[in-house]
């Protein structure tokens, strides 16, 4: 157990110095917790005083972490920087921004102009399960893309998604743009993730039976550069 919050909070400690602040402040409260429950679990006074010792010092790092994002939220000037390395993995969308998608997520608006071919309508079915599975409020989801004429089940997808979408009580638009470029999503809670490739960033499987062809956390990625930034005059609906 010990071995595993080492491990965590030596993640969390390069996410801090790489500023990739949300994610760090995630790091360190997972690390600080698998120390507590090591404590619960120890019964060597001194290894009782030193686990909490550590707990207190990475508490008290999460905390100072915590109020600088929110302070550069507050000043609207909260951004983030994550380069994506060719070949690397790890990086599947609840990785890059699922800490984002939360009960504060009322409305996801998707501007991407490659959802068009199979995977790729496929890359957005997975976006909107984690999004359904992290914001228990989710209303609508709405996406902007471009439309392909030589791929004839484009539409036909994007309808089956808004169908099952809507067994859920969620709206799904979906529209066309002859000179759409950007490539982001935003959420109403103030979160806005850039993805310089889109939600399409992954390299193609090298088998359909090989570790990545179902998990996106294991799948090689494309090289890409991810901004992740806060817009206080985005939030309504209750976002924080």
């Amino acid at each position: 157990m010990e071995s595993a919050a080492v491990s965590v909070l030596k993640r969390a400690v390069e996410m801090d110095k790489k500023e990739q602040y949300t994610m760090a402040l995630v790091l360190y409260q997972e690390g600080v917790q698998i120390l507590l429950d090591a404590v619960k679990e120890t019964k060597e006074a001194f290894k009782v005083e030193y686990l909490t010792t550590k707990a207190r010092e990475y508490l008290d790092r999460a905390e100072k972490v915590k109020k600088l994002i929110s302070t550069r939220k507050s000043a609207g000037i909260y951004t983030e920087l994550i380069k994506i390395e060719d070949g690397s993995t790890g990086h599947g969308y609840a990785s890059v921004f699922g800490r984002f998608l939360d009960v504060t997520v009322t409305s996801i608006d998707i501007e991407d102009p490659y959802i068009r071919a199979f995977h790729q309508c496929q890359n957005l079915v997975r976006l909107c399960e984690l999004a359904v599975q992290k914001c228990c409020a989710l209303a609508k989801i709405s996406l902007l893309t471009t439309y392909n004429a030589k791929e004839a089940s484009q539409i036909s997808r994007l309808a089956e998604l808004k169908e099952s979408l809507a067994s859920r009580n969620i709206s799904f638009d979906f529209s066309f743009s002859e000179t759409l470029h950007d490539r982001q999503i935003t959420l109403n809670n103030g979160w806005v993730i850039k993805i310089g490739r889109g939600l399409d960033y992954f390299k193609t499987p090298e088998g359909k039976f090989v570790l990545g062809s179902c998990d996106l956390e294991l799948r090689p990625c494309q090289e890409t550069t991810i901004h992740i930034l806060h817009q206080n005059n985005l939030i309504v609906d209750g976002g924080p």
